[in-house]
């Protein structure tokens, strides 16, 4: 894999709306701007993600804001880690939403907000250093609701971005960044009990994404939280989402800065998504085995719209090899990994 690293801060398309230079950065250097996108309206996809990870109490919570072009899908989920795991999902779908819901055009700025009257408020706001997100489900589960305020705490630190074309199609790309390790608190509240975050030992990681894609597409990805030596650690892997030629998404976090990975293989069993994986690399500096201990699978057939999903949440025990040499153990790390095929 020929990882290409963006230093230049420039546009992220050229006039005709193909990718200026494919690669990967350590922030959103090359700036997105939805107007420069050469496709229709309703083929724009852009998301904000997050994900907030309890190893010490053992429970999640996902958020999803979207404007997929012709779809909007807005969903919370609830995850008990715990010894009779569980999960549930909770979905709101908007028809052709093309741009109402105003996605900033960088993870630096601007706030989401979305409403549904006498059903979901849902927030995810920019404050001093920190990313707060708000939540009030109704009839999220049982008739039950579900809130939750949460805040995640970003110092300066490295991300993950990558800018992915896809070769079938020269205005397809996929611009993307993964932010990891960023403490968490805050609660989470859920028929009669109140969860609570440790920025000690929880993290929060954000998926945030712009772009527009070919229909038909499979990819893998994984990330993961934990404390090693005292330090914030995370991963984020991935492969088999356009064109990654340029580069690949697979990096380590430790302390603050990145550790560019080569290829990562996830070895997922062909009995079940629930029985252990292995992980494996090109470079050797990523080699994990993963105890699956809940599969957040979702199907949808709509014929036009398909989407079959496994979200694998488990532990990671193994090892991972910094730029400069070092190893870490990496000791039941509460994560995940995917595998998702989608047309749409």
């Amino acid at each position: 894999m020929r990882n290409h690293e963006v230093t230049k801060a420039q546009r992220l398309l050229k006039d005709d709306g193909s990718l200026r230079e494919p690669g990967w950065s350590k922030s959103l250097i090359q700036v997105y701007d939805r107007r420069a996108i050469k496709a229709p309206k309703f083929r724009i996809k852009e998301w904000d993600y997050y994900l907030v990870v309890s190893p010490s109490s053992n429970f999640a919570v996902a958020f999803t804001l979207s404007d997929d072009g012709y779809v909007g899908l807005q969903s919370a989920s609830f995850l008990d880690l715990g010894d009779k795991p569980w999960e549930h999902t909770e979905t709101i779908l908007d028809a052709f939403p093309m741009g109402k819901l105003h996605m900033p055009s960088s993870s630096d700025k601007g706030d989401v907000v979305y409403v549904k009257k006498d059903r979901l408020e849902m927030s995810y706001k920019l404050a001093h250093g920190q990313r707060n997100i708000h939540c009030d489900f109704k009839n999220f589960m049982d008739g039950k609701t579900l809130k939750c305020d949460i805040s995640l705490a970003q110092p300066p630190m490295d991300t993950m971005v990558i800018a992915t074309p896809w070769k079938e199609k020269n205005t397809a790309f996929y611009y993307n960044q993964k932010i990891n390790c960023m403490r968490a608190s805050g609660t989470v509240e859920f028929d009669g009990k109140t969860y609570v975050f440790d920025p000690e030992t929880d993290y929060g990681t954000l998926d945030w994404g712009r772009g527009v894609w070919t229909y038909d597409n499979t990819w893998f990805w994984g990330s993961g939280n934990c404390t090693v030596n005292g330090k914030p650690f995370g991963f984020n892997i991935g492969y088999g989402f356009g064109d990654t030629t340029a580069a690949s998404e697979n990096m380590l976090f430790y302390d603050g800065k990145c550790h560019k990975l080569d290829d990562v293989t996830f070895n997922i069993p062909s009995t079940s998504y629930t029985d252990p994986w292995t992980f494996t690399s090109s470079d050797g500096r990523f080699e994990m085995d993963f105890t699956p201990i809940l599969d957040r699978a979702a199907k949808l057939d709509f014929k036009f719209i398909v989407s079959d999903q496994h979200q694998v949440f488990g532990r990671m025990n193994g090892k991972a090899v910094l730029d400069d040499g070092t190893e870490l153990a990496i000791e039941n790390c509460l994560c995940f990994a995917e595998h998702v095929h989608n047309k749409y």
